[in-house]
């Protein structure tokens, strides 16, 4: 057989496979863009990247999850989704290639992944019910007609027949000789109208999407944050360091750091949101509207929050004035006492409206700390993003058991009856943020010129303050930094050194000693199950 004749045979086999290829691809985002618009008359939360995504950060390892917060940040929602879409759009090629030769098998395979994204949403934790699912069976069932239509056209054969009553078969399939015809026209005209409508249909879902918490951004702008009954002190004028390069004292609501297991921000309508307080212990079960907490008498506090994730030198922290309610207050209003004066709960479950829990040890909430419902920060009220309506905040305990966000729900039960959402993946129940310190500049490689280099940066211990800074050049001696001023215990405080550099490459090391008189433990540990340690290093090469 001639060359020629072989290319003809074998290019058309070649053509149908990918063709075959592409029609997976049109059906698995046809599948997606029709769920997203279904979604948007549901909730967004039901769409089946987010369902399965969320189902995705509950099933994974603890360390996975440290390892994807300290090498994406917070990009690693976004590294997640797209994830997620890489995977979808792999499957969906390979089944449009078996759908080439199995039609059936191939749409059943759009289905089946449409069941895997209907059983994630319904089994989330903030679940609606049944109408979660429709996202999910709405979109597989439209992509897998589409991939049936379209191989459809692939696989429908015309050759002329050897006889005026010879059929060719209608599931010829890929290879056939260079006479067999398929429908080029009819395919692409359905594959481009696909395409296109596919196009429109997603794109309005997420504009629906997007407009649904048109109502609780309106609720947010008519917030107006009344003067606290007692107001923050003024930060001293001397507690910020006018050095180059050092965090500035006051992180601002859009630098502020965002770790949550949340792949949609929850946007709350403040006028309907409900805050709900009940459980053992609970003498007076209540319930509070937004209006209720704006009335009572609001506090105001510079707390410096800190994430169990943040690895030694890490940027996951950040201090800010927030106003709020007295949590120990609301408590002992619902009859709570705590442990030492006998109360029969000492764990503060709070619930979130994304189904997150997070469990605070009573003591600590009732020990005469600012654990706040907080209603503001930085004198707004709260960004999405950061728990509008209401979020706890409680200085002196890392977020994982403290700062829930968009919180609707407290219940007061024991340690022992109840495993909140991050004990059960292996963190620690109680976790007290550790002494520690950062050197914010000079950034680690960095090639300052010999002199005098500021090396300066932030130290905390909250609840119980900072009194000490020291720096080592190498193997040196500790040598004494400057603090600036104080501005309570619960705030990092900033430090500073100038050091006589010398040419060459050196490594500073910092470490604080807080209130107590504790030293910063030199004990490098991981993350989990309570937080970070060890001290943290720079290296610089002096010119």
């Amino acid at each position: 057989m001639r060359d020629e004749e072989k290319d003809q045979q074998v290019r058309p086999g070649w053509l149908r496979l990918a063709l075959g290829a592409l029609s997976g691809a049109l059906a698995g985002f046809t599948a997606l863009a029709v769920a997203e618009l279904v979604a948007a008359a549901v909730r967004p939360q039901s769409s089946p990247v987010i369902a399965v995504g969320g189902a995705s950060i509950d099933a994974t390892p603890a360390a996975v999850k440290d390892w994807a917060i300290r090498h994406f940040g917070t990009d690693d929602k976004l590294v997640l989704q797209l994830g997620i879409l890489t995977v979808l759009t792999v499957l969906a090629l390979v089944l449009g290639v078996l759908a080439v030769r199995f039609r059936r098998a191939g749409a059943a395979g759009v289905l089946l992944f449409g069941a895997v994204g209907a059983a994630a949403a319904v089994g989330r934790p903030d679940s609606i019910g049944l109408a979660d699912v429709l996202p999910s069976v709405v979109g597989a069932f439209t992509g897998a007609l589409l991939l049936y239509v379209l191989t459809g056209r692939l696989t429908t054969v015309r050759r002329p027949p050897a006889s005026r009553h010879e059929e060719v078969p209608e599931e010829a399939g890929a290879g056939l000789p260079a006479s067999a015809g398929w429908d080029r026209r009819g395919f692409v005209l359905m594959a481009a109208s696909a395409a296109a409508a596919s196009a429109v249909v997603g794109g309005a879902g997420r504009s629906l999407n997007a407009s649904r918490g048109q109502d609780a951004v309106a609720s947010r702008d008519k917030v107006v944050l009344p003067r606290p009954g007692s107001p923050a002190e003024p930060v001293p004028a001397r507690a910020a360091l006018r050095v180059p390069g050092i965090s500035p004292f006051t992180t601002p609501n859009s630098s502020f750091y965002r770790v949550d297991t949340a792949l949609v921000v929850p946007k709350v309508d403040a006028t309907t949101w409900r805050l709900r307080v009940h459980g053992k212990g609970v003498l007076r079960a209540a319930t509070y509207s937004f209006d209720d907490l704006l009335r009572r008498e609001l506090i105001e506090r510079d707390i410096t929050l800190t994430c169990v994730s943040n690895e030694v030198g890490g940027p996951y922290m950040g201090n800010a004035r927030w106003i709020g309610v007295r949590l120990a207050d609301l408590l002992a209003e619902c009859g709570v006492e705590p442990p030492s004066r006998g109360g029969r709960a000492d764990q503060l479950v709070a619930r979130s409206v994304d189904g997150m829990t997070i469990g605070s040890p009573v003591e600590d909430l009732m020990d005469g700390r600012d654990a706040l419902l907080a209603l503001g920060m930085n004198g707004e009220p709260l960004p999405f993003a950061h728990g509008f309506p209401v979020r706890m905040v409680v200085p002196g305990l890392y977020g994982f058991v403290s700062a829930c966000k968009w919180i609707e729900d407290i219940e007061l039960t024991t340690f022992d009856a109840y495993d909140p959402y991050w004990v059960k993946r292996g963190w620690a129940r109680r976790a007290p943020i550790k002494t520690a310190s950062r050197i914010d500049t000079p950034k680690p490689f960095a090639r300052p010129d010999a002199g005098t280099v500021m090396v300066a940066g932030v130290a905390w211990a909250q609840h119980r303050g900072i009194d000490k800074v020291e720096v080592r050049v190498d193997d040196g001696p500790w040598q004494q930094a400057h603090l600036a001023a104080e501005d309570t215990r619960d705030t990092w405080r900033q430090w500073s050194f100038p050091w006589r550099a010398t040419p060459g490459s050196h490594t500073l090391t910092v470490r604080a000693t807080d209130r107590t008189g504790t030293v910063q433990t030199d004990r490098r540990t991981r993350t989990i199950p309570d937080g970070a340690s060890g001290w943290h290093s720079v290296v610089v090469t002096v010119d």
